[in-house]
Parts: C-alpha cells; structure tokens; sequence
C-alpha cells in the first residue's frame, strides 16, 4: 500500500472509530469558589511553551499530510481556522513529504495560508538530522514535533519493528536545531521516567498525547488480519500522564493532549500541570462533519468557556489556572499513588493573589 493511501486511510478510521472518552479527566473536579474576586474581561489566555509564547492555550494537534489533493485541503482549512482563531497548529508527519517531494504541498499550504502563524514540524523518532532540518525549512516550521508511535508501529502490519535509539536521536536532534524541539505520544501517553529522559536531554516540551483520544491501534487493527486487540486498551490515560510528566516539575513544559474534547477538559488538564492542550481528532470531526465556518465559531466558542471557568475560580492567567485546588477520585487516584504521586498537593493550594 503506498504511503499516500495509508495516510488517506487513517483519517477515515480515526473519523469512524472516533475517541474513546476513557481519559480520566471525569476523576477530576475543581473546588468551587464562591468569592472567586474576578471579572470575565481579566481572564487572559496567553502562556508559554518554552520559548514560544501562544495567544491560547489551545492548539489543533498533527493530525496529517502527504495523501494527496485530499490532505491538502485538510490542512488548508486547518491553517485558516488557525489563522482566525490564533491557535499554534501542528502538522502531521512530513516523512511522507521527504520521501516524495509531490507531497510537500499538503504541509506548505498551511505556511502559506498562516504566514504569521506559529507552526510545528513534525517528524517521528527515526529521523535523522538533516530530516529534521528538512522538515523545519519545508514549512518554516516555528518548532518540530517528534512523534513517538511504538505501539502504532508494532500494530500496523508494515509497521517499524526497532526501536533502538530513540532518545539518542532526539538528543542529536535537539543539538543541531534552530527550532525548539516538542516530543510527543500517539494516543498512549508519557511516564514520569520517560518524560524524565526527555527532559534531560533538552527537550523543550513534552505532549503527552495519553490514552482516551483517537485509539491509534484500533485504526491499525482495522487494517491487520489478525488482530492485535491487547493494544486496543494499551496505555496510560490523559489525566494520569499529565500529572506523570508535571510532577517532575522541572525542564520540559508539558502538553495535554489525547481525548481532550471541552473547554472544561483544557481547564482540568491544566489544572494538571499542563501548560497547553492540543486537540486534534475533535477538530477533525467538526471540520469534515460540518465545514470550516463550523470549527472556528466551535474554537471560538471554547476559548469564551474557558474565559468563564477560569473567571468562577478566580484564575486571571493560565499560570494561575495551573494552581487552582482540585479533587482527584476513582481510578486516576488510585494510579497516581500508587506511583507515588501526591493527590493531596492538588487539592489543598490555593491561587496566590
């Protein structure tokens, strides 16, 4: 099967096995506040992500390129809901692009239809460096995102089979970029011992992409004779591989992705530790379900929402947000302690004035 059918083929099955909704953010709720001593025009959505500096916290996660003519107007209508709304966009791997030039359009056209906008590259963890650079030039990419799929590839029936070497490759990549450099999970989400290495070899920002969004074995499985169904349920969910990664809390910024659907999802998942949410296979569906107009007065709408929780909890900033008490019940609980991550240090801060 060529590449570009493959990657014609992804989008169908993510749009039919939809996401599963098992991210663990229904385990968390916050603590009211009834003086919460704030107005809805104070909210402000800026924050960081390393040296990037983004208008929202949200941004439309790699999703796809190099399926032809296809593709091209997907990420078209991406990149002008972007541009419209202010997101940070990511595009999906450019390997496809790097191996045959004719697909290159299918990631240019959002440069081109974004010229202002801040845009990630994105490669998987067997690129070289002067992939990497490739990828970045191709695109005038702000940043590159690595993409690590082991799962993914061990589903896939022509799938990679070695997975020796990763994080040195990253670290390489790391050295010689020009652009920060964001690692970030298909579906099945970082650990706290992963999110440690990546960090410690200089990764600006780590996406966890955890379990509970677009199931990225079910779509491979979809695919395969004999089914490999034990990956079906395989990985660690939103909720918990974002406390994972924030509780080192120190190096690599952290964002949430995986399943993330709501205003009130993005406000959890930073209440987690997040410092930004990339949505991706929600943005997808709205787009090809009910057209461009659609998603940006969805954005639009999420971004007001936003506003309103952080107003009832009396968050003026996202760096406040991140420090809002919260609760953390049922099995996302169980997980984190039994990882020896403290539940009671969410619940009992509180946000400095």
């Amino acid at each position: 099967m060529s590449r570009s059918k493959r990657k014609w083929d992804h989008i169908q099955h993510a749009l039919a096995t939809g996401q599963s909704s098992n991210t663990g953010l229904a385990d968390v709720a916050f603590v009211h506040q009834s003086l919460p001593d704030a107005f809805l025009d104070q909210a402000d959505l800026g924050t960081s992500i390393g040296e990037l500096s983004l208008s929202s916290p949200i941004f439309i996660n790699a999703m796809t390129g190099g399926g032809g003519e296809r593709t091209v107007q997907i990420n078209r209508d991406l990149a002008l809901a972007a541009k419209s709304t202010g997101l940070a966009m990511a595009v999906g791997s450019q390997m496809s692009a790097l191996k045959d030039p004719n697909e290159a359009e299918s990631y240019r056209v959002v440069r081109r239809e974004n010229p202002r906008g801040i845009i990630f590259g994105n490669l998987g963890s067997e690129a070289t460096i002067d992939q990497a650079k490739a990828a970045v030039d191709m695109i005038e990419a702000d940043a590159l995102q690595i993409h690590l799929n082991a799962v993914q590839e061990l589903t896939m029936p022509e799938g990679d089979r070695d997975f020796r070497g990763a994080l040195k490759r990253i670290e390489n990549i790391v050295a010689h970029s020009e652009v920060p450099v964001v690692v970030k999970e298909v579906g099945f989400g970082i650990n706290k011992e992963a999110a440690s290495m990546l960090a410690s070899v200089g990764v600006t920002a780590i996406d966890i992409g955890g379990f509970g969004g677009t199931n990225f074995s079910r779509i491979e499985n979809a695919r395969r004779d004999r089914l490999l169904t034990f990956f079906d349920e395989w990985g660690i969910p939103t909720a918990v591989s974002i406390a994972e990664a924030a509780s080192l809390k120190a190096g690599a910024a952290v964002i949430a992705s995986g399943g993330i659907r709501t205003s009130n999802d993005i406000a959890k998942a930073i209440a987690l530790g997040a410092g930004a949410a990339g949505m991706a296979g929600f943005f997808l569906k709205v787009l090809m379900k009910e057209g461009l107009e659609a998603l940006i007065e969805e954005i639009n709408s999420i971004h007001s929402e936003l506003k309103m929780i952080m107003t009832a909890l009396g968050a003026k900033s996202i760096a406040e947000l991140q420090q809002s008490p919260i609760i953390i019940s049922g099995r996302t609980h169980h997980w984190l302690n039994e990882r020896g991550i403290d539940t009671k240090s969410y619940s009992r801060r509180t946000i400095k004035k």
